[in-house]
Order: structure tokens, then sequence, then C-alpha cells
């Protein structure tokens, strides 16, 4: 009977994957090959049962570790290599997935837009490495204000997005204050600059069919109005 389940693959097709895949896994095929060679025997010794039994066990733990090894690699292509914050591609995939479950439940979020003041000054005075470290106290600052639940994601050079997903418009400027608040303590182990965040934000509304792209731009506008509006001196002395 054909299982109309699977492709049915020729079997020089199959034979070929198979052999490719084991090529990069020889640690795993040399195992199979040595439960394909107790198989074998068993026929005329049920006695290697035992062999065969142990065979199985440490083909499963190899077949395990590789599939965490995969799974660690997976994470490292979504994760920010400075913040360990989510990166672009990570935040973009997760908040679309977020925005059809809030549209599903009728419920609306908010989403940040943040930018790290003044980078550029900071990196062409004290140098890069003081630069990434700026990124890395900002990162640290949004961690502690938002939710364990809330996407948080560095999405290029020295911008940051923030889908908060059980916020609501009362709860933006008491999330700006707290942010503020982690700000200032983390501004404190840096006593040559002051490190500020000008944020933006939007609110989605799931009656409107507004997509992730057109919040990001409504939360980058706003943004912008702050940094504009507002001037912010970076070095604490001179």
């Amino acid at each position: 009977m054909i299982d109309r389940h699977k492709p049915n693959l020729p079997n020089s097709l199959d034979e070929g994957f198979t052999s490719s895949y084991l090529s990069h896994h020889k640690d795993l095929a040399m195992i199979l090959q040595e439960v394909d060679d107790i198989s074998k025997g068993l026929k005329s010794n049920p006695l290697d049962a035992q062999a065969l039994s142990e065979a199985l066990r440490r083909a499963v733990i190899c077949a395990t570790r590789q599939s965490i090894v995969d799974r660690e690699l997976r994470s490292l292509a979504l994760m920010d290599d400075l913040t360990r914050l989510y990166n672009r591609r990570a935040f973009h995939a997760l908040s679309t997935q977020q925005f059809k479950v809030m549209r599903r439940k009728g419920q609306g979020l908010l989403l940040f837009f943040a930018d790290v003041d003044h980078l550029k000054n900071i990196n062409d005075t004290y140098g890069h490495r003081e630069g990434d470290l700026a990124l890395v106290r900002a990162a640290d600052a949004l961690e502690r204000t938002f939710r364990d639940s809330d996407i948080l994601a560095r999405i290029g050079g020295d911008e940051f997005a923030v889908l908060a997903l059980e916020a609501s418009c009362q709860d933006q400027d008491a999330i700006l204050r707290r942010l503020e608040a982690h700000l200032q303590k983390l501004s404190a182990e840096e006593p040559r600059y002051k490190l500020s965040l000008s944020v933006g934000a939007a609110r989605f509304d799931p009656k409107d069919s507004v997509s992730l792209g057109d919040l990001l731009a409504k939360a980058d506008r706003a943004m912008y109005e702050q940094k504009n509006t507002r001037s912010k001196p970076w070095m604490s002395r001179p």
C-alpha cells in the first residue's frame, strides 16, 4: 500500500540523500553500520541482542546530541551577537506571528522603537569598544524595563524595537518612566557620558489592517519627533 503522506522517491535519490547526510555525521554512520552488522548476526546468534541494544542506545545519544547542536545553531541565527537580544530577522518573524494571534483575540499591543542618543559621539570620543558597551547597557535597560513575554530586539546599529504584548496605552508612560530610571542607574557605571534613548511608540489596533512595517514606521517617526524636540547633553562632565 502506498503511503500518501510521503513522497514516492526513487531508491537512488533516497539512498543518495542518506549517504550525503551520513557523510557529514561520521559518528552516527559508524554506529548505524555497527547496528546493521549486529542485526545480521542476530539471525545466527540471538545472544547478541544486548550488543544491539547498546549500539542503539549510543545511536540515540548521538542523534540527540546532534539535535541539540542544530537547535543551538538555529538560536544563534536569531540572536544579536553583541546584546544577546533578538535580531531583526527574529523580531519580524515573532512579531508577525503575534499580530495574527492578537487579531484573532481582538487584543491590542504597543510597539516601541528606540535609538541610542549620541552613539556616534561616544564612538568618536571613546572608541568603538565603549560604543559597544553603551549598546549593551541600553539593551540591559530595556530587558529590565519590559516583561519576559515581550519581544525585544536590536534591529540594527543603534536601533532597538520592543513589542509589548500585554501593554495598553495607559501603560506607556509608566513603561517610559521605568526605562528612564534604569538608564540613569546604568549611566552611573560610566560617568564620562550620559546614556539615554529616544523612544517612540505606536499602538496596534486589531481592528485595523496595519502591517508590522507600518507600525514600525509610525513608531520610528514618533521616536525622531522626540529626538528633535528635546536636547540631551551626552557628556556628563567636560
